[in-house]
């Protein structure tokens, strides 16, 4: 059998993501006891009160039918939480199943996506694996250019991403920004806003893409519970845009794809958040202030705005600060894939754990620099 008659070339050239392994063979390899995760953005403080309820009195009998195909009652909660009408919401298997699922309903082999060449990667990579030109614009000042955006446009210009607080930097475009791009951009493309890490976000410029909607029918945002609302384990999104716009993009989307414990822990999340959103903010402004502070008292260059992770520059290659890092229980992101080689991005936590990663980043650091003088 020769595969190669059967894959497109853009398939074919395209480089599949490697996951991390297991977290007790990565305590294997590194000869830890203990692997405190500062990877993926995850929130330690756990789901709203609410959602842990619904997680623990799950019934194994709801594990025998089939999952609501339209996630109908989510949605209600959606329309209720948002006073939007429930039609106007997709809910998917976390924001990639959104990607995808825009990307294939609005894009077909010669068409481009446009977006920032340091950003969250999955924009490029589906439009990549999908025969889609994916244009990256170079960030300024560690944010989105809105100019560069401008100038990549052409007729075959389907969608705009914009990460918005950008993951890895934290920067994020104002509401007058995005007012303003908006009403260069034109309505014959789709503006996709993806704001995954939104609720930790406090300042009153921050926009809403959700209430820009209402003026710009191309914009289309992007939600998440894996983020702020720590269900990152049961994978859950959503997206937002006028009723045609997520019509088109259901077509393409995949029924069944988010379980009932999703939905149901989900649901409840929204129910019950304000609390825990107050919490997770105070507990990651602690964590950003306390770890800045070390990493200029170490000479360490941090990029950090909104969010719940902060980059640090390493004085060695950031592939082998990982390993370093790993064999003293702390797992952080190398961002060389994230095309910031000779960074860190580390996931604000609570304080015990970031005393903890304090104290083996300044040993790390201490020993490499007396190994170099």
């Amino acid at each position: 059998m020769n595969l190669d008659l059967l894959i497109p070339e853009y398939v074919r050239n395209f480089e599949a993501y490697t996951p991390s392994r297991p977290d007790h063979l990565l305590q294997e390899e590194y000869g830890v006891s203990h692997l405190h995760r500062l990877n993926n953005n995850e929130n330690t403080l756990g789901p709203p009160a609410a959602a842990v309820r619904v997680i623990a009195d799950f019934s194994p009998d709801l594990a025998v039918v089939y999952p609501s195909g339209d996630s109908y009652d989510l949605r209600e909660a959606l329309s209720r939480r948002f006073d939007i009408c429930r039609d106007r919401f997709l809910v998917t298997n976390g924001s990639c199943e959104a990607i995808t699922s825009i990307i294939k309903a609005f894009c077909q082999q010669g068409d481009n996506i446009i977006t920032a060449d340091k950003t969250f990667a999955v924009y490029e990579w589906v439009a990549e694996f999908s025969g889609v030109e994916a244009r990256l614009v170079p960030l300024r000042d560690y944010a989105y250019d809105p100019q560069g955006l401008l100038d990549r446009i052409d007729a075959r210009t389907k969608i705009i991403f914009i990460c918005n607080p950008n993951n890895p930097t934290g920067s994020y475009w104002t509401k007058q920004v995005l007012i303003d791009f908006l009403e260069k951009v034109g309505e014959n493309r789709l503006v996709v806003v993806d704001e995954a890490y939104c609720e930790y976000v406090e300042d009153p410029e921050f926009p809403d893409a959700m209430e820009l909607m209402e003026r710009f029918p191309n914009v289309v945002s992007f939600r998440t519970f894996s983020k702020m609302y720590a269900l990152a384990g049961l994978r859950a999104g959503y997206l937002t845009g006028t009723r045609d716009v997520v019509d088109v993009v259901r077509r393409t989307s995949v029924t069944y794809s988010v379980n009932v414990q999703a939905q149901m822990a989900a649901k409840a999340a929204l129910s019950d958040d304000r609390e825990h959103i107050a919490a997770t903010r105070t507990m990651v402004k602690q964590a950003r202030l306390f770890l800045c502070k070390v990493c200029t008292d170490l000479g360490l260059e941090t990029v950090g705005g909104e969010g719940n992770y902060l980059m640090i520059k390493v004085p060695i290659n950031d592939l082998l600060m990982y390993r370093r890092l790993m064999k003293r229980g702390m797992m952080v992101r190398s961002m060389t894939g994230f095309r910031f080689p000779g960074w860190i991005r580390v996931t604000l936590r609570e304080m015990a754990v970031m005393e903890s990663f304090a104290e083996a980043l300044t040993e790390e650091i201490r020993e490499i620099r007396n190994v170099r003088v």
